[in-house]
C-alpha cells in the first residue's frame, strides 16, 4: 500500500508542474517546467512498477526518460527560445487567477468521476486517475485559453501526460510494444508542431494564433 500512497502523492505534483507549465512568462521556460513534470511522471512510472510488480513498467519509465524529459524538452527549448513575440508576452487570455481557480474545478470534477469507476485495479490509485483526467483537461483548456501558438503545443504535451498516466495506472502490464509507441509520440507531434510553429512566425512574424486568419484565401 505504501507504494500506492507515493503514486498518489506524486500525482499531486503533476497538477502543480501543469500550472507552471502553462503560467510560464514564455515558451522556453515552459519547456523546462515540462521536462520537471515529465521527470516526476517517470518517478510515479518507477513507483507504480514497484506497487505492482509490473517489469513493464520499468521499461516504460526508462523509455518515458530518454524521450519526455530529455528529447522533447530539448527539442522544444532549442526550437522555441529563438521565437518571441513580445506582443502578445506569454498569450494567455485568462488572468493568473483564473487559470488557478479553473485547474482547481477541473481537478475536483474529475476525483468526482474517478471516485465512481469501480474497476478493482483502480481502487488505490483513484486519486492518481483523477488527477490524469484532470491534466488531459487542463492541457485542453491551454490549448483553448492561450494565444501564444508555441504554449498551445503544451496543451497537447499535457494532454498527452495525462492520456499516458491513465493507460499506465489501468494498464501496467500492457506490452513493451504499446509503451514505447506511446512513449515515442509526442517526439514525432512535437517535431511536426515546432516546425509549423516556426515556419508561421517565419512567414506572419507573431506568435499570435488569431493572425492566421490572415493566411484565408
Amino acid at each position: 500500500m505504501n507504494g500506492f500512497l507515493i503514486v498518489n502523492g506524486l500525482s499531486g505534483l503533476l497538477i502543480v508542474s501543469s500550472l507552471l507549465v502553462t503560467l510560464a512568462g514564455n515558451p522556453a521556460n515552459s519547456a523546462r517546467f515540462y521536462a520537471l513534470q515529465s521527470f516526476i511522471l517517470v518517478m510515479l512510472f518507477v513507483a507504480l512498477a514497484g506497487a505492482t510488480g509490473s517489469g513493464e513498467l520499468y521499461l516504460w519509465s526508462f523509455t518515458a526518460l530518454l524521450t519526455k524529459v530529455i528529447l522533447v524538452p530539448a527539442i522544444m527549448y532549442r526550437t522555441f527560445r529563438r521565437l518571441s513575440d513580445p506582443a502578445i508576452g506569454s498569450g494567455a487570455v485568462m488572468p493568473t487567477a483564473l487559470s488557478i481557480v479553473g485547474a482547481a474545478v477541473a481537478v475536483i470534477l474529475c476525483f468526482g468521476v474517478a471516485s465512481k469507476v469501480t474497476l478493482p485495479a483502480a481502487d488505490a490509485i483513484k486519486p492518481a486517475l483523477a488527477v490524469s483526467l484532470a491534466l488531459f483537461f487542463i492541457g485542453l483548456g491551454c490549448i483553448v485559453a492561450q494565444r501564444n501558438i508555441l504554449k498551445q503545443v503544451f496543451g497537447y504535451c499535457l494532454m498527452e501526460n495525462g492520456s499516458h498516466l491513465t493507460l499506465a495506472l489501468l494498464a501496467p502490464n500492457a506490452p513493451e510494444l504499446v509503451e514505447i509507441g506511446i512513449a515515442t509520440d509526442a517526439i514525432f507531434a512535437v517535431v511536426v508542431m515546432a516546425a509549423l510553429g516556426s515556419r508561421i512566425f517565419d512567414t506572419l512574424h507573431t506568435l499570435d494564433a488569431r493572425q492566421l486568419t490572415s493566411l484565408k484565401g
